[in-house]
Protein backbone atom coordinates (compact mmCIF):
# COMPACT_ATOMS: atom_id res chain seq x y z
CA UNK A 1 0.00 0.00 0.00
CA UNK A 2 1.12 3.65 -0.69
CA UNK A 3 1.77 5.78 2.01
CA UNK A 4 -0.08 8.88 1.89
CA UNK A 5 1.06 12.52 4.09
CA UNK A 6 -2.56 14.16 4.57
CA UNK A 7 -1.25 17.73 5.59
CA UNK A 8 -4.56 19.45 6.82
CA UNK A 9 -4.00 23.59 7.03
CA UNK A 10 -6.08 26.62 7.59
CA UNK A 11 -6.60 29.96 6.22
CA UNK A 12 -6.99 31.58 9.49
CA UNK A 13 -7.05 30.28 13.27
CA UNK A 14 -10.82 29.52 14.27
CA UNK A 15 -11.53 28.00 11.03
CA UNK A 16 -11.48 24.52 12.65
CA UNK A 17 -8.31 22.88 11.03
CA UNK A 18 -7.15 21.41 14.16
CA UNK A 19 -10.98 19.68 14.79
CA UNK A 20 -11.11 18.46 10.73
CA UNK A 21 -7.23 16.91 11.20
CA UNK A 22 -8.55 15.04 14.22
CA UNK A 23 -12.12 14.02 12.58
CA UNK A 24 -9.84 12.53 9.47
CA UNK A 25 -7.50 10.64 11.38
CA UNK A 26 -10.26 9.05 13.43
CA UNK A 27 -12.06 8.16 10.44
CA UNK A 28 -9.25 6.63 8.88
CA UNK A 29 -8.00 4.38 11.79
CA UNK A 30 -11.77 3.49 11.65
CA UNK A 31 -11.32 2.15 8.86
CA UNK A 32 -8.73 -0.17 9.53
CA UNK A 33 -5.60 1.75 8.58
CA UNK A 34 -2.68 2.37 10.64
CA UNK A 35 -2.09 6.17 10.78
CA UNK A 36 0.00 8.99 12.83
CA UNK A 37 -1.84 11.79 14.24
CA UNK A 38 0.79 14.56 14.31
CA UNK A 39 -0.94 17.09 16.19
CA UNK A 40 0.19 20.84 15.94
CA UNK A 41 1.99 21.22 18.99
CA UNK A 42 4.02 17.90 17.77
CA UNK A 43 6.53 20.17 15.72
CA UNK A 44 8.05 20.97 19.26
CA UNK A 45 8.06 17.43 21.11
CA UNK A 46 8.23 14.75 18.33
CA UNK A 47 12.09 12.98 18.65
CA UNK A 48 12.37 13.82 14.44
CA UNK A 49 11.97 17.51 14.73
CA UNK A 50 14.29 18.12 18.01
CA UNK A 51 16.01 20.18 15.75
CA UNK A 52 13.37 22.56 15.32
CA UNK A 53 12.43 22.73 18.57
CA UNK A 54 15.81 23.88 19.44
CA UNK A 55 16.14 26.40 16.84
CA UNK A 56 12.49 27.92 18.17
CA UNK A 57 13.75 27.88 21.39
CA UNK A 58 17.27 29.42 20.40
CA UNK A 59 16.23 31.66 18.08
CA UNK A 60 13.30 33.56 19.26
CA UNK A 61 10.83 31.79 17.55
CA UNK A 62 12.77 31.98 14.15
CA UNK A 63 13.23 28.04 12.37
CA UNK A 64 15.70 28.21 9.15
CA UNK A 65 14.11 26.45 6.03
CA UNK A 66 16.77 23.73 5.81
CA UNK A 67 16.19 22.76 8.86
CA UNK A 68 12.38 22.57 8.23
CA UNK A 69 13.20 20.29 5.58
CA UNK A 70 15.24 17.84 7.49
CA UNK A 71 13.30 17.47 10.09
CA UNK A 72 10.39 16.72 8.01
CA UNK A 73 12.44 13.97 6.00
CA UNK A 74 13.22 12.25 9.11
CA UNK A 75 9.76 12.21 10.48
CA UNK A 76 8.40 10.61 7.22
CA UNK A 77 11.31 7.85 6.85
CA UNK A 78 10.50 7.22 10.62
CA UNK A 79 6.55 6.56 10.01
CA UNK A 80 7.38 4.99 7.12
CA UNK A 81 9.82 2.44 8.71
CA UNK A 82 7.43 2.44 11.39
CA UNK A 83 4.57 0.98 8.38
CA UNK A 84 2.45 3.43 8.72
CA UNK A 85 -0.38 3.62 5.94
CA UNK A 86 -1.66 7.55 6.38
CA UNK A 87 0.66 10.63 7.76
CA UNK A 88 -2.59 12.87 9.39
CA UNK A 89 -0.23 16.51 10.09
CA UNK A 90 -2.33 19.60 11.10
CA UNK A 91 -0.48 22.82 10.22
CA UNK A 92 2.86 20.92 9.02
CA UNK A 93 3.31 21.12 5.30
CA UNK A 94 4.07 23.21 3.91
CA UNK A 95 4.61 25.96 6.96
CA UNK A 96 3.99 28.60 4.72
CA UNK A 97 2.11 31.03 6.98
CA UNK A 98 5.72 30.45 9.82
CA UNK A 99 7.82 31.28 6.75
CA UNK A 100 5.90 34.21 5.82
CA UNK A 101 6.44 35.53 9.55
CA UNK A 102 10.09 35.17 9.12
CA UNK A 103 10.48 37.38 6.77
CA UNK A 104 10.67 34.82 3.44
CA UNK A 105 9.64 36.06 0.06
CA UNK A 106 7.91 33.73 -2.52
CA UNK A 107 10.43 32.56 -4.19
CA UNK A 108 12.00 30.82 -0.85
CA UNK A 109 8.69 29.32 -0.38
CA UNK A 110 8.69 28.20 -3.64
CA UNK A 111 12.13 26.80 -3.32
CA UNK A 112 11.31 25.14 0.00
CA UNK A 113 7.84 23.07 -1.31
CA UNK A 114 10.43 21.62 -3.89
CA UNK A 115 12.70 20.54 -1.31
CA UNK A 116 9.99 19.39 0.98
CA UNK A 117 8.45 17.46 -2.22
CA UNK A 118 11.89 15.42 -2.52
CA UNK A 119 12.33 15.24 1.17
CA UNK A 120 8.93 13.39 1.68
CA UNK A 121 9.00 10.52 -1.32
CA UNK A 122 7.70 8.15 -1.72
CA UNK A 123 4.63 8.99 0.54
CA UNK A 124 2.24 10.84 -1.44
CA UNK A 125 1.18 13.95 -0.26
CA UNK A 126 -2.34 15.36 -0.14
CA UNK A 127 -2.70 19.08 0.98
CA UNK A 128 -6.26 19.80 2.99
CA UNK A 129 -6.68 23.46 2.83
CA UNK A 130 -9.74 24.53 5.12
CA UNK A 131 -10.90 28.21 3.87
CA UNK A 132 -12.73 30.40 5.69
CA UNK A 133 -12.87 34.26 4.94
CA UNK A 134 -10.64 35.55 7.73
CA UNK A 135 -12.64 38.33 9.75
CA UNK A 136 -15.11 35.50 10.28
CA UNK A 137 -12.64 32.95 11.49
CA UNK A 138 -10.90 35.24 13.85
CA UNK A 139 -14.39 36.07 15.15
CA UNK A 140 -14.83 32.40 15.79
CA UNK A 141 -11.34 32.24 17.48
CA UNK A 142 -11.95 35.30 19.84
CA UNK A 143 -15.24 33.62 20.74
CA UNK A 144 -13.60 30.73 21.80
CA UNK A 145 -10.30 31.44 23.66
CA UNK A 146 -11.09 35.10 24.37
CA UNK A 147 -10.34 38.76 23.59
CA UNK A 148 -7.04 38.24 25.09
CA UNK A 149 -6.22 36.20 22.70
CA UNK A 150 -7.02 38.04 19.95
CA UNK A 151 -4.66 40.81 21.88
CA UNK A 152 -1.75 38.11 21.67
CA UNK A 153 -2.63 36.96 18.16
CA UNK A 154 -1.98 40.75 16.76
CA UNK A 155 0.86 41.26 18.74
CA UNK A 156 2.31 38.21 17.82
CA UNK A 157 2.17 39.38 13.88
CA UNK A 158 3.56 42.52 14.33
CA UNK A 159 6.67 41.29 16.00
CA UNK A 160 7.33 38.93 13.26
CA UNK A 161 9.50 40.78 10.28
CA UNK A 162 7.43 39.49 7.65
CA UNK A 163 4.30 40.39 9.28
CA UNK A 164 5.30 43.95 11.01
CA UNK A 165 2.44 45.54 9.15
CA UNK A 166 -0.74 44.54 11.09
CA UNK A 167 -1.44 46.26 14.19
CA UNK A 168 -5.33 45.68 14.72
CA UNK A 169 -7.73 42.79 13.92
CA UNK A 170 -8.88 44.36 10.52
CA UNK A 171 -4.92 44.76 9.34
CA UNK A 172 -4.77 40.80 10.56
CA UNK A 173 -7.34 39.63 8.39
CA UNK A 174 -6.31 41.81 5.81
CA UNK A 175 -2.83 39.92 5.45
CA UNK A 176 -4.33 36.68 6.08
CA UNK A 177 -6.29 37.21 2.97
CA UNK A 178 -3.17 37.84 0.96
CA UNK A 179 -1.84 35.24 2.84
CA UNK A 180 -4.61 32.73 1.42
CA UNK A 181 -3.88 33.95 -2.05
CA UNK A 182 0.33 33.24 -2.04
CA UNK A 183 -0.76 29.82 -0.29
CA UNK A 184 -3.12 28.36 -2.98
CA UNK A 185 -0.66 29.75 -5.77
CA UNK A 186 2.28 28.17 -4.65
CA UNK A 187 0.18 24.90 -3.34
CA UNK A 188 -1.23 24.96 -7.24
CA UNK A 189 2.12 24.77 -8.59
CA UNK A 190 3.86 22.15 -6.41
CA UNK A 191 3.57 18.68 -7.36
CA UNK A 192 1.11 18.02 -4.57
CA UNK A 193 -2.73 17.07 -4.71
CA UNK A 194 -4.87 19.80 -3.11
CA UNK A 195 -8.46 19.59 -1.69
CA UNK A 196 -9.89 22.97 -0.91
CA UNK A 197 -12.51 22.92 2.04
CA UNK A 198 -14.92 26.38 2.06
CA UNK A 199 -16.38 25.82 5.33
CA UNK A 200 -18.30 28.63 5.25
CA UNK A 201 -21.72 28.05 6.74
CA UNK A 202 -21.07 24.58 7.68
CA UNK A 203 -20.42 22.81 11.24
CA UNK A 204 -17.77 20.59 12.30
CA UNK A 205 -19.88 17.46 11.11
CA UNK A 206 -20.38 19.28 7.99
CA UNK A 207 -17.36 19.87 7.11
CA UNK A 208 -15.87 16.53 8.80
CA UNK A 209 -18.39 14.50 6.04
CA UNK A 210 -17.62 16.62 3.08
CA UNK A 211 -13.57 16.09 3.66
CA UNK A 212 -14.11 12.33 3.51
CA UNK A 213 -16.07 12.25 0.88
CA UNK A 214 -13.25 14.54 -1.01
CA UNK A 215 -10.42 12.18 0.19
CA UNK A 216 -12.49 8.94 -0.62
CA UNK A 217 -12.29 10.08 -4.13
CA UNK A 218 -8.63 11.93 -4.14
CA UNK A 219 -7.13 8.65 -2.47
CA UNK A 220 -8.99 6.29 -4.39
CA UNK A 221 -10.69 4.40 -1.30
CA UNK A 222 -13.49 2.47 -1.59
CA UNK A 223 -16.71 3.75 -1.07
CA UNK A 224 -17.48 1.49 1.62
CA UNK A 225 -14.40 3.33 3.46
CA UNK A 226 -16.98 6.74 3.52
CA UNK A 227 -18.05 6.63 7.38
CA UNK A 228 -22.12 7.73 7.07
CA UNK A 229 -22.79 11.28 7.90
CA UNK A 230 -23.87 11.35 11.43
Amino acid sequence: MTAHLISVIGSSPGVGKSTLCRAVAEWLTGVGAAVDHFEEPDILTRPAFRAVAEEFADGAGVVRPATLVACTRAYVAESLRAGRDYLVTDALLPFIPSLVAWGHDEETLVHVVEELARAVEPAQVTVVYVHDDPATALRRAIEREGGAWGDWYVRKLADSPGTRAVHDLASAADHLRFEADLTRRILEGSPWRLVTVDVGTLDAGEAAAHTRRRLTNVLGLPVQATVPDQ
